[in-house]
């Protein structure tokens, strides 16, 4: 993948393309023709999602700007017992409640206020990223280090129904801290943190099957939904390599049932085996949203090209997801 460039759009349109390495800023106020500002109020979407994976553990937490609502979640799964410690979700206003800014890893800073919680998210002069979540039955302090970090991924593009769309996604960042949940302390210094920063002009409707895993030295990101394959992407030897289209086979009305997950280009061929999930299924009229998101491990095989030894793939840690907003 060729270097990220300075700025999402090239001449008012999205710099379509995967590129390797960090973006300042995601801005689209260069965007030609550009929108009106009810549209983009209600269209602008931007979040901070980090998964953080532990022998014991995994904790996913996200701080949410849909624009005309904001809202923040945390959970952390037991692992060992294949159940969740703690799932706390709540709403808030936006600017109000919650901020995202537009920058997506160097500079990032996201955060959350509301009753009895408090969760935020600051790239800090040390180049890492401290998170900081204090909320009803979990409580989380931990810095994800960007010195050394392998070349994340910077997609961008257009939308389906939407207009544009950037994201960047990074792979097995070194963790250190530590997480309490339902009377349990885990140490995290031997997990590892995944970031997805994700900034766009999305449609009202949006459906995303998502995959995501990651463990030093071998990880990768698929998706199969709005935006097509732009962030499909695998990590070898810290090494990015862009994917074809991605496919998810499974049962939706079982989702604890193992998955099967694949690229068209043959490079990437996995089976998930799910250890339990967190879902949701929320109608509120004029928003909905509607998930399941398990956690397990992956087996199977990847390749870093179509005539590459088929290098093996044993129980990698991660997560896979089939979503739905009406946002």
């Amino acid at each position: 993948m060729t270097p990220a460039p300075d700025n999402v759009l090239t001449a008012g349109k999205p710099a379509h393309g995967r590129y390797a390495g960090t973006l300042g800023r995601i801005d689209w106020t260069g965007l030609e023709p550009r929108p009106g500002w009810l549209w983009r109020r209600l269209h602008h979407k931007r979040w901070q999602y980090v998964g953080l994976g532990h022998e014991h553990v995994f904790i996913g937490v996200a701080i949410v700007d849909v624009g005309w609502v904001s809202s923040a979640f945390a959970y952390a799964f037991d692992r060992r017992r294949g159940q969740l410690l703690a799932d706390w979700t709540q709403d808030g206003l936006p600017h109000v409640q919650a901020r995202v800014a537009d920058e997506p890893l160097v500079g990032a800073r996201a955060w959350f206020r509301g009753p009895g919680a408090r969760l935020s998210l600051h790239h800090g002069p040390d180049q890492a990223l401290h998170l900081a979540v204090d909320v009803p039955g979990l409580q989380l302090e931990a810095t994800l280090d960007l010195r050394g970090m392998a070349p994340p991924l910077l997609a961008i593009g257009p939308i389906d129904g939407g207009l544009a769309h950037a994201t960047q996604k990074t792979t097995a960042l070194p963790v250190r801290g530590h997480v309490q949940a339902d009377g349990h302390t885990f140490g995290l210094d031997t997990a590892w943190g995944a970031v997805d920063a994700s900034n766009g002009l999305l449609a009202r409707d949006t459906a995303w099957r998502w995959a995501s895993a990651h463990a030093p030295g071998l990880g990768f990101n698929l998706q199969q939904g709005y935006f097509g394959q732009q962030e499909n992407v695998l990590w070898l030897d810290e090494q990015p390599i862009p994917l074809g289209a991605a496919q998810f086979e499974f049962n939706a009305a079982r989702p604890l049932e193992p998955w099967r997950v694949r690229t068209d280009d043959g490079l990437l061929d996995l089976v998930f085996t799910p250890e339990g999930a967190r879902a949701a299924n929320k109608n509120f009229g004029i928003a909905a949203s509607r998930y399941v998101q398990p956690v397990g491990t992956f087996s199977g095989t990847v390749r870093a090209h179509e005539t590459a030894t088929p290098r093996q793939v044993r129980d990698l840690l991660g997560v896979t997801e089939d979503h739905h907003s009406r946002w």
